[in-house]
């Protein structure tokens, strides 16, 4: 089984890209295989590696369709609401905390 080309930091020759330099070309991988890897050291754990793909064969990125629009502003609207006193929080509630900064700051006020 072959290996992939190693490639340092900064040193990926042209026609290659990373997931995120393809989106932002407007372009996805399109279900290409990776082409090589790009490492970055790090001194105390093991190498970053991204991995690259062909430019030349990267397909343009899917329109937006007004379903999955509709699909994307519900889901965000979920993350916003809070469970507890169901209101838009405004941003999105981490999962850790599970509720507003208002009801949070209701809980912490209770007598136990």
């Amino acid at each position: 089984m072959a290996s992939l080309p190693d490639y340092r930091w900064r040193l990926a020759p042209d026609g290659l890209a990373t997931r995120r330099q393809l989106r932002a070309m407007g372009l996805r991988p399109g279900g290409q295989d990776v082409a090589a890897e790009l490492k970055r050291s790090r001194r105390r754990r093991g190498p970053l590696v991204a991995y690259l793909y062909r430019i030349d064969l990267a397909k343009p990125v899917r329109p937006m369709t007004p379903g999955r629009r509709a699909a994307l502003d519900a889901a965000m609207a979920a993350r916003r609401t809070c469970p507890n006193c169901r209101t838009d929080a405004g941003y999105c509630i981490p999962p850790t905390l599970s509720m507003c900064g208002i009801c949070i700051g209701h809980e912490e006020q209770r007598p136990h």
